[in-house]
Order: C-alpha cells, then structure tokens, then sequence
C-alpha cells in the first residue's frame, strides 16, 4: 500500500505501531549483538514509541501547516544517470505455471579500454517474475558458456554438449552485482570501484518465477562510471556449500564452509543466501592465532527479504585469515514454507530445492585480480 499522505496511512495505524514494535518492520535481520552496519535501517526506541502512542491517540493528524514537502521519488534509475546502459535485446516469455530453468543472457559491452564501475543497478522489466538475478563480468578469454548465443534468453539445457550444461552455473568470473527482491542498488565511494576490463562481456544470470499467467521480462543493467582509477578494487567473493543433504523432517540442520585468504583485503559487506528452509545464517573470522569472532549473525532468515549488510567501517583481512559462513535448515512440517518436509533435499536452483551461499565484498589494490583472492575452501554438513 501506498504510505505517501496522512489519508493513506491513517488506516494502517494500529498495524504500522505492532510491526514497528515487533521490528517486523523495516525489515532488518542483523542480531545487535555482532557488527555495525552502514545501511541499518532500524527505528530508535524512541521512534517506535511515538508511533505506538500516535496510534493509540487514534492517529491525529497534526499540524496542516507543518506538513512537510512531499516526497519526489524516482522515476527511473535510482543511481546517478548511467554512463552506460545494457538491455536484454529481447523479452523473456514465461509460462503461466512450471519451474523455468535459470536464463543465461550475454551482453557484450564493445568497451575498447578498461572501465572502472562505480555505481550499478539492475532493473527488471517485471518485478513480479524475476526471483533474482546477477550479473558476471566475463572477461575476455574466458571459457566459460563458450559458443553459447549471444543477445537472447538461454538455459544449460540448451548448451550443446554435456560438459558445457554441467559448467554453465559454475564459475569464477567476477560478480558485478546481484538483484533479489530488497536489495538495493551497488555504490561505492569516490576511490573504490569494480573493473570491467576492455572487451568484456556481461553476462545475466536470471532466475524466473511462473505467476498464473504468461508472462514477460526484458531486464536492464544501468553503469556510472568512476571519473578516475580508484585506490581500492571491489570484489565479489562466495562461500559456497553445495555438497549437503538436508535429512527429512530434520528441523535444524547445520551446513558450514570454510575459505581461507591468500593475501590482506578490506572486508567491505555480506548477502547471504538460501531458499525457503533456510533458518539462519552466520559469518565468522577466525585471525590466525585468534579465536573465531562473529561478523554477522541473522537467527531468523527471512527469504522474502534479500538484504546486504554493508559494515559501518571496512575490516581488515590478514592474509592467512578464515571466513566461516554458518548456516541451518527447518525441513519440518512445522517450517510453514517449506514445500515438502517428507523428503530429503539436496543442492538446487530452484526454491523447492536448497542454496548456501555466503556472498561477501572486499576492496584490495587495484592491481589485484581475483584469482590472487580466490578463496580456497572446506566444508562440512556433506553428503555421504
């Protein structure tokens, strides 16, 4: 519902002082207990006080002549106007029902010189279909969806041989950015920023979602770029267990892994990511030397929102140092997403199966490649 005017909102009073105080809203899953985080949207005591006693007063309006300006929302980009703009050459068509496998779209960019990226947005052309989607800087050379089409919607299904559909979903190409319902647009300071190098391709990794009714999408990509090189690089790094089993009716399985860093890096944010059975989620540090610190903890894991947690101030990685991402299934009945807690379930794309990814951003020096930071990773919670 609209929240814009006092008429709007007045009839959701009541309702908008119970989920304040029960911080349902605005929605934010971080445990006070570990970190501070720079896009931290609670509301103070104080704040949620004054509405629960606004709400009980039967919601007065106040003062006519205080009203405050409205607000001008955007109407397009909620970045800076984009130096470059990349669009999905054609729609998408979705059926009415039926899981739709993950979408590859590949988009060469034709930049004839590197480019420093500073601000990103993806935009669907559908937000009611698009479950999530992130966008590879595939860079030129690389093997990876090799001799796949380029310009138009394709799944590994269509790849032509059996070792290019096993590979298409994996790979270390850097991560540009990731869209899920929640999250919010990439921006970094004026010296940090993501290299596209020269003659790199994007490629839009797309999950899909049927709503009862055919369907299109035709996703954008919008780019600013960074006026001057940057002194810090970003990168997207994952911790990534896809060898677990999550037993039938087991209503708190634990999945770990563990990824150790090769050189010194500023720990910059976390988005973790499961489906409807995930339950809660944690990163760790462990200093050589040191006892494991926790960098977030989320005990209640909500699928309906996709939030990063980008810290208040960056944190230093020695080199030699571990992350450990944590993470814990509901497989019960009494999971009340949970679409089939009478069966075991494994690795998968889509929603009825299970993901654990620990995604997390550092900034390193702008020489620095990602292969000099690619985690080297264990696991536990592995299937037999």
């Amino acid at each position: 519902m609209p929240l814009e005017t006092y008429k709007q909102v007045r009839p959701y009073a009541k309702a908008i002082a119970s989920v304040t105080k029960s911080r349902l809203m605005p929605p934010w899953f971080a445990d006070p207990c570990c970190g501070h985080f720079a896009n931290d949207p609670s509301l103070s005591p104080e704040q949620i006080s004054t509405l629960s006693q606004w709400a009980e007063a039967n919601a007065p309006a106040g003062d006519w002549q205080k009203t405050p300006t409205p607000r001008v929302w955007t109407a397009g980009w909620n970045i800076d106007r984009p130096d470059a703009i990349f669009k999905m050459p054609v729609p998408m068509h979705l059926p009415a029902s039926g899981d739709v496998p993950y979408q590859y779209v590949i988009l060469p960019t034709h930049f004839k010189e590197d480019r420093w990226v500073r601000m990103s947005e993806i935009r669907p052309g559908n937000r009611m279909v698009v479950h999530h989607a992130v966008a590879y800087i595939r860079e030129p050379g690389s093997k990876w969806l090799a001799g796949a089409p380029v310009g138009k919607p394709f799944s590994a299904d269509d790849l032509p041989n059996p070792t290019a559909r096993r590979d298409a979903m994996w790979t270390t190409s850097d991560i540009l950015l990731v869209y899920a319902p929640g999250s919010t647009p990439d921006g970094w300071p004026a010296d940090y920023a993501r290299l596209v190098p020269a003659g790199s391709d994007i490629v839009l990794q797309m999950h899909y979602t049927a709503h009862s009714a055919p369907m299109q999408d035709q996703t954008s990509l919008g780019l600013v770029f960074a006026k001057q090189p940057p002194s810090k690089r970003v990168l997207t790094l994952q911790l990534t267990n896809d060898r677990f089993l999550i037993p039938p009716g087991d209503p708190d399985h634990r999945v770990e892994v563990h990824g150790s860093l090769p050189n010194d890096a500023l720990l910059l944010s976390f988005f973790p990511h499961m489906h409807l059975r995930g339950k809660s989620f944690e990163y760790r540090l462990i200093e050589p030397g040191k006892r494991a610190e926790t960098l977030l903890r989320i005990p209640q894991y909500n699928f309906s929102w996709q939030l990063s947690y980008r810290l208040s101030q960056p944190r230093l990685l020695k080199a030699g140092s571990t992350l450990q991402a944590v993470a814990t299934f509901d497989n019960s009945a009494e999971n009340r997403h949970n679409p089939d807690p009478d069966s075991a379930v494994r690795w998968g794309e889509q929603t009825w199966a299970e993901m654990m990814v620990g995604f997390f951003d550092i900034a390193v020096d702008p020489k620095m490649d990602k292969q000099q930071f690619f985690v080297r990773k264990s696991l536990s919670g592995a299937r037999p």
